[in-house]
């Protein structure tokens, strides 16, 4: 049963377990607590190895493929990173524990709303977010060093690309044939994209104009 785990647990069992070796992601899962995030009744789920729902059909993902995530972004301590998607708030509570600085942005405002809850609980307040479409970026607070999209694209959206700073990341879950995929994109110091697919996954769909309109 998931609700008998503790965090701790969790970060051994289905992380460190599973074979992620980044100190700084694990030691990120192990300063925030992740029943943060989860809603009340949903409580018994919270240390398990699976999304969560938070409603409006959206969820809070699962730890190890956020995990994953983390670990192709290779963070770095002063990084500016852009979360499109930000569902709960666990991520940007996870990339701020991890010494980078998170900016995130949320479709919903009711979710957005309780992201900034949500952090100030996990001990992360004042994390700048933005309510709207994601795929268009936040072009005020660019360029970004990393961006990862929480939520499954069609494609990787152009706006956030020409927000990658020179040496940068985007990362996020593209659909194809068969499903969806992690696509690493990293924009080389000449300005080129360098495209890598990563790991298979399920996201729910990012909303707006380069994905599904709600």
């Amino acid at each position: 049963m998931s609700g008998s785990l503790s965090n701790r647990e969790m970060v051994r069992r289905h992380l460190a377990g599973r074979g992620v070796r980044s100190r700084r992601v694990l030691g990120a899962f192990l300063r925030v607590d992740r029943r943060h995030f989860i809603p009340p009744e949903a409580e018994g789920a919270t240390y398990g190895d699976h999304p969560v729902s938070i409603g409006l059909g959206q969820t809070v993902s699962q730890p190890f493929m956020v995990a994953l995530m983390l670990e192709h972004l290779l963070i770095r301590r002063g990084m500016r990173v852009l979360e499109v998607g930000s569902g709960s708030g666990y991520v940007l509570a996870l990339l701020a524990a991890m010494g980078a600085r998170p900016f995130g942005i949320e479709w919903h405002p009711e979710l957005a709303r309780r992201i900034e809850a949500n952090c100030r609980a996990a001990g992360f307040p004042g994390i700048p977010l933005r309510i709207g479409d994601g795929g268009h970026g936040w072009r005020e607070e660019a360029p970004f060093d990393r961006i990862l999209v929480s939520a499954c694209c069609p494609a990787a959206p152009p706006p956030l690309l020409d927000q990658v700073a020179p040496g940068g990341i985007f990362l996020a879950p593209v659909r194809d044939a068969s499903g969806q995929t992690l696509l690493r994109i990293t924009r080389t110091p000449s300005g080129a994209l360098d495209f890598e697919w990563k790991d298979r996954c399920v996201f729910v769909p990012l909303l707006g104009d380069f994905g599904e309109r709600p």
